[in-house]
């Protein structure tokens, strides 16, 4: 089998702001990846799909297979004309869905995106449904981008990811890969800005600007997810559960102003603990681009913090998950049990033909 490759990578985070597309070329030089990414976008969701993949989760059965179909359906639309401009043969296509359920604890993860429909509309071969395979070894399905933070940047101490939610990748003093979900961030910092008719705090301006509540702080750091042991992960599931009863109880007496100050104030203090032992940490995903975040981080932490160019930090992971997909075609291992908690390692994901 040849040893460049040309896929394109999809990724729909738990921000619900688009559909992030990466065209990227891998090579096998003696025993390391190198990649290349030729082209990538981010195609917006309508307002439409937008709320509906938000609550996919409160969907009767069909009314979500349903929406399974339109999903794919714009998956397929927004690949064809991605291509439009291409004069490269993509040799596959690797696709994350998008996440409706994630629930490990009781061996369930859920991506909508049917890979067979969009393997059969693009006329290419789609990798899909990566986490089922890790979940039916006892695993929680996640994180799945460490084996990318190992084999594709490796020069780093430690990758963050700032998206839906912040999760770390590292290896430990035994050389060990380890990677959890930190916390949660843009899923309820766009969830508060919503409120006052922002969809985000742009470089962190709102934050910068208000007031700390501190007993809402406390009550935030003081959730039992912070404490538990990993392997473990967060969904939508556990925001509204745990982190939203909190937001609306303060949004009775506090300003929304004040209550994004204070939820970043956390956010940074979250991950400045899981990263105060590195030199060099890798930081990307739209959270990056928070400036007063990444600001709040530096002073809680003293670390060194790398923010790479602009598309590495849009599209690492459809990069990776592009990457995911190789590794699943060359039958070799993409899902790391040291990370998941899964019985061993694996190589996971569903292969639709054209």
């Amino acid at each position: 089998m040849h040893k460049n490759f040309n896929i394109i990578g999809l990724m729909s985070g738990s921000s619900v702001d688009g559909l992030d597309i990466a065209l990227v070329r891998f090579e096998k030089k003696n025993t390391k990846w190198k990649f290349e990414i030729q082209k990538a976008k981010t195609v917006k969701y309508n307002l439409a799909l937008s709320q509906k993949l938000l609550s996919a989760h409160l969907l009767p059965a069909i009314e979500l297979k349903y929406l399974e179909k339109e999903f794919a359906e714009f998956c397929v639309k927004a690949i064809n004309e991605f291509k439009n401009n291409i004069s490269i043969k993509v040799d596959f296509i690797s696709s994350h869905g998008h996440t409706v359920f994630h629930q490990p604890e009781k061996g369930i993860s859920w991506q909508i995106g049917d890979g067979e429909l969009i393997a059969k509309s693009c006329g290419i071969v789609v990798v899909s449904d990566f986490r089922t395979g890790d979940i039916a070894l006892g695993g929680q399905g996640a994180p799945l981008v460490p084996i990318g933070d190992e084999l594709l940047f490796s020069e780093f101490d430690a990758c963050v990811n700032l998206g839906g939610f912040s999760n770390i990748s590292f290896k430990n003093k035994e050389n060990k890969r380890l990677a959890f979900d930190i916390c949660p961030v843009n899923i309820v910092l766009n969830y508060l800005c919503k409120k006052i008719d922002k969809e985000f705090d742009k470089n962190g301006e709102i934050a910068s600007k208000n007031v700390l509540n501190q007993s809402f702080l406390a009550e935030l750091n003081n959730l039992d997810y912070y404490s538990a042991k990993y392997p473990k992960s967060l969904g939508r599931e556990w925001v509204e559960a745990e982190i939203f009863p909190i937001l609306e109880k303060y949004l009775q007496t506090e300003t929304v102003e004040n209550l994004i100050a204070s939820f970043t104030n956390h956010v940074a203090f979250q991950i400045s603990k899981n990263i105060k032992y590195f030199s060099k940490v890798l930081f990307t995903g739209g959270g990056a681009y928070n400036s007063f975040l990444i600001k709040k981080v530096k002073e809680f932490s003293s670390v060194d913090i790398i923010l790479p160019k602009n598309e590495i930090i849009d599209f690492k992971e459809a990069l990776i998950f592009a990457f995911l997909g190789l590794l699943r075609m060359q039958g070799e291992i993409n899902c790391l049990a040291s990370v998941t908690g899964a019985e061993r390692d694996s190589c996971c994901g569903k292969i639709s033909f054209a």
